[in-house]
């Protein structure tokens, strides 16, 4: 697994080195938009402690953190009305899923109907 490196963008959002458009906030979690949006609503859930993947996250966050880190993701979906229509969420991990940024982290889509995950490939 890759170290935490305190330099990634979302360490220098939480130190409050970068300024970003905060939409929700608690003591676990912070939310903001996207800077390039794709969708009309694209927000960045990211838990403030130092985990760089989901899978990080789920192995070595407490109950707590969890918790609270997907209660959030549900209270922005709602506030934001995305359940009656729909809305995704994506976690990348690793260099395979996409991951650019290690610091673990989900984006939250919605307000339009939203294409595929995935275009088909050859190798599928």
């Amino acid at each position: 697994m890759t170290s935490y490196d305190d330099n990634n963008i979302f360490a220098k959002i939480l130190r409050g080195d970068i300024p970003n458009d905060t939409v929700y906030e608690d003591d676990h979690v912070l939310a903001f938009n996207d800077i390039s949006p794709q969708a009309p609503v694209h927000i960045l859930v990211i838990p403030k402690g130092k985990y760089v993947s989901v899978a990080d996250f789920g192995a070595q966050g407490s109950a707590e953190e969890i918790a609270a880190f997907w209660r959030a993701v549900a209270q922005i979906a709602a506030d934001k009305d995305l359940p009656s229509a729909g809305f995704r969420t994506i976690a990348n991990t690793g260099i395979n899923g996409g991951q650019e940024v290690p610091h673990f982290h989900v984006h939250l889509l919605g307000g339009k109907k939203l294409g595929p995950m995935l275009a088909r490939s050859e190798a599928a």
